[in-house]
């Protein structure tokens, strides 16, 4: 039985756009009524007509590197011309100045209300000092806002999957059906946003020194539509207006630009583009971040921005790429099937590059990979092909690059053959080696670590497939919104897993994991 089914019909952006399928998700999901009963749901749920119709609210991403951060926000569009400004410094009385650019907003995306989105760099930072900024919203200052940056020394990140805002459509909230409808009437977007703001805050008051967010993609959920409610609700979290947040192109997200209005990505590069934008990178204390949009299926641009940042920082002790496909992953819905179709190309790539981390998301489970490096041997490339009129993926099939073979990914019972033509691709995707080490401390290794987060906000959970892979050494699903605590220094990187059960109470589900290098 087919666990996949296409949600609607979209115009395809080009070649390498990806489609908008919705998955199976379970009958599982947090319920902000019930966590929140005593946490200030009331008041959420009493101001949510504002909050779901405010399209300005500031985002921050890391910058270039730790001296600089960027900034993005909607302002509404008038006579005048757009003011994209921020303004930055110790002195809440004395700010600095910084400029940046403009653009109109797509107006289909706004309800057709004119928006011009603004990103700013602020520049010169330094670590462990308190500042304060505003933005210019046509002219008008905004209420100065805190912002403190920690150590560059120790680096502590938060690492999330799929908050997926709106994604708990269809599931039962004191006796009525979440709905994804626009503006204030979506539902779902009301009760995700209360819990992943639930998730940031409870991570941060457990965790008050982190420099910033890690977002494996699908910050949202309306693929290829209209959704500012949904980022509206996604951008309201209380700590966002002074923690910077390095989001990745999910599918959800992959449709529109609204993901590029939103989000002042550094080192935009013109690889691996969709709809949304595409590859991008970083640079944060001993650390180089690799940001690919796996959403477009042409490795070889990916391969290229891998490339250009590790020639950009070359001395950087620790290498780590976030995609949204987990191509080493756990969940029912994707490890298997599309999660699975870019491992044959990336695996190679990560391992000429010395990627040590691989952060992913999109199965809504958790896992830990053992650690793995390529077997060595010629492997086939897949990808998705476009349906027979152009207007969305075929994700009934999976598509050899070299043959052009359609592979069918979930055969009709007695079809012999199609059953056959999938093995020989499971078979060919066994395309990596289990490096052989023992214990949760590991130094100096060969292979990468692969991560899979479950989602943030718990808006929609997916079961772990029935079979551990081999390639697994820890998983989990518990059906509760997670998280992990990243640790780097210039000697260990470090990794913790957390779930928020329903009473707020923080608990550990897995041991934590750690590298250790001796050399870079």
């Amino acid at each position: 039985m087919k666990r996949k089914y296409i949600a609607a019909v979209l115009t395809v952006f080009a070649m390498t756009t990806v489609c908008s399928t919705a998955f199976a998700s379970t009958e599982h999901y947090t319920d902000s009524s019930i966590v929140g009963a005593e946490t200030g749901w009331d008041e959420w749920v009493a101001n949510w007509d504002e909050t779901a119709s405010d399209f300005t609210k500031v985002s921050l991403t890391p910058g270039k590197d730790d001296t600089e951060l960027n900034f993005a926000w909607y302002s509404e569009k008038t006579d005048a011309a757009a003011t994209p400004v921020v303004h930055f410094g110790t002195d809440k009385d004395a700010l600095d100045t910084f400029e940046g650019t403009s653009g109109e907003v797509d107006q289909d995306l706004t309800g057709d209300k004119a928006y011009e989105y603004n990103h700013v760099t602020v520049t010169g930072l330094e670590p462990n000092t308190t500042y304060y900024y505003t933005v210019e919203k046509n002219g008008e200052q905004t209420e100065p806002v805190e912002y403190t940056t920690k150590s560059t020394d120790t680096v502590k990140m938060i690492y999330v999957g799929d908050p997926q805002v709106g994604a708990s459509k269809g599931q039962t909230q004191d006796g009525a059906e979440l709905v994804p409808d626009d503006g204030a009437a979506n539902t779902a977007a009301r009760n995700d946003g209360f819990s992943w703001n639930r998730t940031l805050n409870t991570a941060l008051a457990e965790n008050p020194d982190v420099n910033f967010v890690i977002s494996a993609g699908d910050q949202v959920n309306k693929t290829g539509a209209a959704k500012e409610e949904e980022y509206a609700s996604y951008l309201s979290a209380d700590a966002l207006t002074s923690l910077p947040v390095a989001t990745t192109i999910g599918n959800h997200d992959s449709l529109n630009p609204d993901y590029a209005y939103h989000f002042n990505n550094p080192n935009n590069t013109e690889n691996g583009k969709t709809a949304a934008g595409g590859d991008y990178y970083y640079s944060y204390g001993d650390g180089l971040f690799i940001v690919l949009n796996t959403n477009n299926y042409n490795v070889a641009e990916h391969q290229n921005t891998i490339e250009e940042a590790v020639k950009a920082y070359p001395d950087a002790t620790w290498r780590v790429v976030t995609i949204h496909q987990d191509i080493y992953g756990s969940g029912l819905d994707h490890s298997d099937t599309d999660g699975m179709i870019l491992r044959t190309q990336l695996t190679p790539i990560f391992d000429a590059n010395d990627i040590d981390v691989v952060l992913q998301g999109h199965d809504h489970t958790y896992s830990r990979s053992k650690l793995l490096y390529g077997d060595g041997q010629t492997h086939q490339s897949y990808e998705f092909s476009l349906n027979a009129d152009g207007t969305d993926y075929d994700w009934d099939h999976a598509a050899n690059v070299e043959t052009g073979e359609q592979i069918t990914l979930n055969p009709e019972d007695g079809d012999t053959e199609a059953q056959a033509a999938l093995d020989a691709f499971h078979e060919d995707n066994q395309c990596y080696t289990i490096e052989d080490v023992d214990g949760n401390t590991v130094t100096d290794p060969q292979g990468t670590l692969y991560m899979t987060a479950n989602s943030a906000s718990g808006s929609k959970f997916y079961e772990l497939v029935s079979t551990q892979q081999d390639y697994i050494a820890a998983r989990s699903q518990n059906w509760l919104p997670s998280y992990s605590i990243i640790t780097m220094d210039a000697a260990k990187f470090s990794i913790d897993t957390y779930q928020i059960t329903d009473d707020g109470s923080v608990e550990a589900i897995d041991d934590t994991f750690t590298i250790e290098k001796t050399a870079k």
